[in-house]
């Protein structure tokens, strides 16, 4: 693979969302929506944390991260990555040896005992640091993780997720208003492109789920869901 691939957003998202698809990583059920934990109705699912198991494809998508937060942020922009309680915290171990930084890792909420942290790891008061998730829809879960560092007087200017679901507004406005700059790989449009290339599912499949991406709530509520944006 060339390194003008790593440099191609485009080029990326495509081998992402294919990497994706063959480890099965990725599913949809329009018939038979899946629940998803804020109640919401869904023909879409996705487990990123299988990544872990399929070690060449993992290591080509954090090559695409590290290639992606250079190109994006910078060479010299951050002190540390930090991964959220549980399923960042890999993630943030395979993209910090990557960019040659120490990694720290935030839990959701302080333990309660010992010395109650909630940061694990050094983190000098102003280290720039960069949060690592698998995966955001509206930014929630890592705003949690966003505030927590800062209140430990860390600096956060940019996050990555591997997988961006791309279908809320508010997820923008939530990164704008928190002043974060999000990075990512790839998204559910990525993912629909590769399943209508290969012709992976039939055309009303395909239909309901692009119906879900254009509008998901709406979508959500006619199948018997919440009809509310979530939270994570």
């Amino acid at each position: 693979m060339s390194v003008n691939s790593f440099n191609d957003k485009q080029v990326v998202a495509e081998l992402v969302a294919k990497m994706l698809w063959e480890i099965k990583a990725v599913h949809f059920s329009a018939a038979e929506p899946y629940t998803l934990s804020s109640g919401m109705k869904s023909p879409v699912y996705i487990d990123m944390r299988k990544l872990i198991s399929f070690p060449r494809i993992r290591s080509a998508v954090m090559d695409f991260a590290a290639a992606a937060i250079m190109r994006e942020a910078g060479f010299e922009a951050f002190d540390c990555v930090a991964g959220g309680e549980t399923a960042g915290i890999p993630f943030a171990a395979f993209l910090s040896e990557r960019l040659s930084l120490p990694m720290i890792y935030c839990r959701k909420k302080p333990k309660g005992h010992g010395r109650n942290a909630q940061i694990e790891g050094h983190m000098p008061d102003g280290a720039r640091v960069l949060v690592i998730e698998d995966l955001t829809t509206a930014g929630g879960s890592m705003f949690t993780f966003i505030d927590a560092i800062r209140a430990a007087g860390g600096v956060i200017d940019h996050g990555i997720a591997l997988f961006y679901y791309g279908i809320f507004p508010e997820a923008e406005q939530r990164f704008g208003n928190g002043k974060v700059k999000l990075h990512y790989l790839a998204t559910w449009r990525d993912v629909l492109a590769v399943a209508k290339a290969e012709k992976l599912f039939d055309e009303k499949t395909l239909s309901e789920v692009e119906a879900f991406l254009d509008a998901p709530l709406a979508w959500s509520a006619r199948m018997g869901g919440v009809g509310e944006l979530p939270t994570v």
